[in-house]
């Protein structure tokens, strides 16, 4: 079994705390452009049409021009618990001492390219110390998200007291591998009005769906279609970096898709589920016969009221389209943003280096009062206000006014005119599962679909995942809530597909989010609804504190900046089944989270 998945150990956490200060980290995009594919628990026999470089060693008869050794390090450099980024001439490893024994592996998480050595090493995984992804240290194997590919493996053997590491040259240069998966032995006609799996959405959660499924020996017809006119690209970046392109974003490419037997329909809108006759039908007309669904069509934004829909240049951010032309016509022009979601913020920060002027109005008295707390809240608006950045709280729109249909003014509840040439509205989102209503399918009073543990909606064969459900949360003793994490939307991807192939796994992580801000990242681990306290270490003014969100008397958050890698080392302590007692973080001495030492 994989350890995402479980039972609680207990955990020894040993590590030194690096500070990431001097690790510039680039949301906008990954050091090694494309994301990633998904690893877990292992190959069940037939499966494998892996090439060599999926191979995690490759026998010593291999090529020797395809690989480096190298020694690294005397045996006694390292102790136990303890890791070290190590150079090979032409590439870099991460190698690892864990109970008199070294491994190594590659040394950059795969989804951004974190240093994972800055990470936190624990009974038998690495965590990233930026997002929280985890990969096993025996089998280089991706446990926990975000990210889709695993880590390549490296040999080593002790000559002489000397640690002398083998590596592929390949996989030293790429630091990252995608597991094997089979193909499709069906014989498909494209038109063919039936898929064995169906799924509905191309984000996180679909994409994870179908790669887990081919990844665990599933041969039959995977069929993914999607709304949108480009394969599946990483959306959080697009907030972040308004002038990226779907294919910088891009998570996995149609020749990936193609080669794995996963095929992609875009800009397909689904507009009825007929659960009776199990089949999909499209706004085209076209019909699609499923055996198993799975629906991960995520949110869409809330609607607003206000006078002047029809009025140009007003955006919700969706697509890169959208995000490119944001850019272009904020440029020394004047942006509004209506509403202080992650989203909202992240655009008016982007904006500040091309914009005349940007005004952000918000319904709140604080951004993220809700999700932070009030404290972060206001020191999180100063460093936008520092930034040149004007708040309109407590505060709606009523009106968008045009000339020539071309947006020139927002027009404010409480009177305010305000310039603007162009608009964005990050209020807030609904979920998309309007298509479902005369369905059966049950969704609950907010539209979000109600599912059980293993993904399972109350249909027979019909699934569904990401930002679309309300799902049975374990350590809230099951209560179903709904998580919109990115990171939330990969593990539902995968329970998904292990429950339609009859091997469900236990929910078992912790939700993970990010958000970066004029080159400054918020992290965010554990699920803080409805916290009653937030205790704050550091320094709220120079943007460098922790914060434990409690109910009553646990720790049930945690959000920092620059404070790395604590959000991971938090998110490792609550992973393993353990609760942190606010009183454990009231003292103001940390030390045992951040200490080396077993704990």
């Amino acid at each position: 079994a994989c350890s995402v998945f479980q039972e609680p150990e207990p955990i020894e956490v040993k590590v030194e705390l690096s500070l990431l200060e001097k690790e510039k980290e680039v949301d906008g995009l990954s050091p090694n452009g494309k994301a990633s594919p998904f690893a877990d628990c292992r190959l069940n026999g037939a499966l494998a049409h892996g090439s060599d470089e999926d191979s995690m060693l490759l026998p010593l008869n291999h090529n020797s021009r395809d690989f480096v050794e190298a020694s690294v390090c005397h045996v006694k450099d390292l102790e136990n618990g303890q890791m070290r980024e190590v150079d090979l001439g032409c590439g870099r490893a991460l190698l690892i001492k864990q109970h008199g024994e070294f491994s190594a592996m590659a040394h950059k998480c795969p989804h951004y390219g974190a240093p994972l050595v800055k990470g936190v090493l624990s009974k038998g995984h690495v965590r990233c110390p930026w997002h929280g992804a985890c990969f096993s240290t025996a089998t280089g194997d991706i446990e926990d998200f975000p990210g889709l590919d695993s880590l390549p493996i490296f040999q080593v053997r002790v000559e002489k007291d000397k640690v002398i590491i083998r590596a592929n040259k390949q996989a030293l240069q790429s630091q990252k591998r995608s597991k094997p998966m089979s193909r499709c032995s069906a014989v498909i006609n494209s038109n063919t009005g039936f898929s064995h799996v169906l799924i509905i959405g191309s984000g996180p959660a679909a994409l994870v769906c179908a790669e887990t499924l081919r990844q665990e020996g599933f041969t039959d017809r995977i069929v993914m279609c999607t709304m949108d006119r480009h394969p599946p690209y990483d959306r959080p970046k697009l907030s972040k970096s308004l002038e990226t392109t779907a294919e910088q974003l891009r998570l996995r490419s149609m020749d990936f898709l193609q080669d794995h037997d996963i095929e992609l329909l875009t800009e397909k809108e689904v507009v009825a589920v007929d659960v009776k006759t199990r089949s999909v039908t499209f706004e085209d007309g076209l019909r699609m016969e499923y055996r198993k669904l799975f629906i991960a069509t995520g949110s869409k934004p809330k609607p607003m009221n206000y006078k002047g829909k029809d009025v140009r240049n007003v955006f919700h951010l969706r697509t890169p389209e959208d995000a490119n032309c944001i850019a272009r016509l904020a440029n020394n022009k004047n942006a509004v943003i209506v509403g202080t979601s992650f989203v909202g913020m992240e655009v008016a920060a982007a904006l500040t280096d091309k914009a005349h002027s940007v005004s952000v109005i918000g319904i709140e008295p604080v951004p993220f009062k809700k999700a932070l707390g009030e404290k972060i809240g206001k020191a999180i608006m100063k460093l936008f206000e520092t930034n040149r950045v004007k708040f309109y709280m407590l505060n709606e729109v009523s009106e968008m006014i045009g000339q020539h249909g071309e947006l020139k003014e927002v027009v404010l509840k409480s009177g305010k005119v305000l310039r603007a040439d162009v608009c964005v509205i990050g209020a807030g989102s609904v979920p998309a599962t309007g298509f479902l209503k005369q369905s059966g399918i049950h969704l609950d009073a907010k539209g979000f679909i109600t599912v059980n543990k293993m993904m399972q909606t109350n249909v027979d064969g019909v699934f569904a995942g990401g930002d679309v459900v309300t799902f049975p949360f374990p350590p809230r003793n099951n209560k179903k809530v709904n998580i919109p994490h990115w990171q939330m939307a990969h593990v539902h991807g995968r329970m998904a597909a292990l429950s339609m192939i009859g091997r469900p796994s236990e929910f078992k992580t912790v939700p993970y989010f990010w958000s970066a801000m004029f080159g400054k990242t918020i992290r965010y681990a554990g699920y803080g609804d409805g916290f009653d306290d937030v205790i704050i270490q550091g320094d709220l003014d120079e943007l460098r504190f922790v914060a434990f969100y409690t109910r009553s008397e646990e720790v049930v958050a945690v959000t920092s900046m620059n404070y790395d890698p604590i959000v991971s080392r938090v998110a490792e302590v609550l992973g393993s089944g353990k609760t942190i007692k606010k009183r454990d973080v009231e003292t103001g001495d940390i030390s045992w989270l951040i200490d080396k030492g077993s704990h």
